[in-house]
């Protein structure tokens, strides 16, 4: 039918207008026509909307103090900066392509420096890969190993890109809950008190399984996986033949004498690991966007296949600035001066007086072991406030959130975004803040937290 109108339409205008009408509403039919095709590839199915779009802008709109996002709001350290400028000024060819798959003084230095930590004999060119940021080295992954109907056993709380990525590559997410053990009166819950099941957990593999996503330290939670449970994970995998994913971007970033161990470093892990760091996390630097990927050949090789048809290079100015860092700080690795052995000092100093803020207005962190985050109970102030506005469907922590930026000036996130939607309603009672913010930026949360008090008192 509109075609038959079309063309009586251009039957008639024509004559009158000319062919520069016709050939305008040629290009309009065409377009209403092809757009009227399927757009988007089934693979975006269900991962379209991202929470993080919409609670940036309402901080941005309420001029809130921004304790949600995990980026640090200081400079990187000094010689990590001295190492960028003078890969900018420095020789002229580093403006250009370098290797594929990492500028090579990079992924020599990323070799030597795990190698050590790993215990293996780690080769530059088969068993390093450097990507555009850990985002880049997971989806890599996960394209290059997951199969439509692979299922991909994951940690919750997660990370939640992990979920799409799964999706994206056609595989099943599995999920096993991390569950809090109970607390004395008054005190503070640990992440360390969140412990997985180890009869769950060995439930969930089956034969269809082909990988397991750990991140220790954990985002949201701050966990630092144990030796014990690095264990169990791993005797799983050996007994089920799985692969092991795992973001370890907060590796420095352990508090209170907690140590970090690699899964890739227990007996027989190393051929079915896959380690991911980020210079981004590791330098404060979360702009450069350098990550990597470090494994067996056996399972390498299937990543550069993918990072070749897609990618292809990273940044040459950002690879060599990170190379020279890493060469600094294995100078000075394990000693005072190593940039590894300070900041965490720092950022513990920043996690202490963020729990005690937030602990002024009635809030419950749970004390982090490690990485960017803390996670506190809202519990009080769901039986509180248990109708604050929003969807009737919409978990309490989202709607929390919101109120809190917009009446109270701070941003966190809801931490039921880092679970699966089944799961969701169970863990709406607590919300995320990023501590490794600057003496300036945790003032002013003690400005919006003194108010608050204020506001709570008789």
């Amino acid at each position: 039918m509109f075609r038959n109108v079309a063309a009586i339409f251009v039957h008639l205008v024509w004559p009158l207008q000319g062919k520069k009408a016709g050939a305008s509403l040629n290009r309009c039919l065409h377009q209403t026509f092809t757009m009227a095709k399927r757009l988007p590839a089934r693979r975006l199915n269900g991962i379209a909307q991202n929470p993080w779009v919409e609670f940036v802008k309402l901080a941005s709109e309420h001029e809130a103090v921004n304790l949600g996002q995990g980026f640090p709001d200081f400079a990187p350290p000094d010689f990590a900066i001295e190492a960028f400028q003078h890969a900018v000024s420095g020789d002229f060819m580093l403006n250009q392509y370098t290797k594929a798959f990492g500028y090579p003084p990079l992924t020599k230095i990323l070799a030597s420096f795990f190698g050590k930590l790993l215990g293996q004999e780690i080769d530059p060119l088969t068993n390093v890969l450097v990507t555009v940021g850990a985002y880049g080295a997971l989806f890599t992954a996960f394209q290059a190993l997951v199969d439509e109907g692979d299922e991909v056993i994951i940690i919750e709380p997660f990370f939640d890109c992990y979920e799409p990525m799964t999706l994206m590559a056609g595989g099943h997410p599995v999920f096993v809950t991390l569950k809090p053990s109970p607390t004395q009166d008054g005190e503070l819950d640990s992440s360390s008190n969140w412990q997985l099941d180890p009869n769950e957990l060995a439930s969930k593999f089956t034969s269809r399984t082909k990988a397991l996503v750990l991140n220790t330290p954990n985002n949201p939670l701050g966990k630092v996986f144990s030796k014990a449970e690095l264990e169990l994970v791993a005797s799983l995998c050996q007994q089920h033949d799985v692969l092991c994913i795992s973001d370890e971007v907060y590796q420095w970033l352990v508090y209170d004498g907690n140590q970090h161990i690699s899964i890739a470093s227990l007996p027989n892990m190393w051929e079915r690991t896959l380690t991911i760091g980020s210079a981004g996390k590791t330098f404060s630097a979360t702009g450069w966007k350098v990550g990597w990927v470090l494994g067996p050949d056996t399972l390498m090789k299937h990543l550069r296949t993918i990072h070749q048809h897609s990618i292809y290079h990273c940044p040459t100015l950002g690879q060599a600035a990170v190379a020279q860092s890493f060469q600094r700080e294995q100078l000075h690795f394990g000693q005072p001066s190593s940039y590894f052995v300070q900041f965490p000092r720092t950022i513990q100093h920043n996690r202490d007086h963020m729990i005690r803020s937030l602990q002024s207005v009635g809030l419950r962190p749970i004390i982090p072991q490690g990485s960017y985050f803390l996670i506190t109970d809202i519990s009080d102030f769901k039986s509180k406030m248990p109708n604050l506005p929003g969807d009737a469907d919409e978990p309490y922590d989202r709607r929390f959130v919101k109120w809190m930026i917009k009446n109270k000036g701070l941003v966190a996130i809801p931490v039921s975004v880092f679970y699966s939607v089944p799961h969701q309603k169970h863990f709406d009672h607590y919300i995320r803040f990023c501590f490794v913010k600057d003496e300036f930026t945790l003032q002013a949360m003690d400005k919006k937290l003194q108010e608050w008090k204020a506001e709570l008192r008789p």
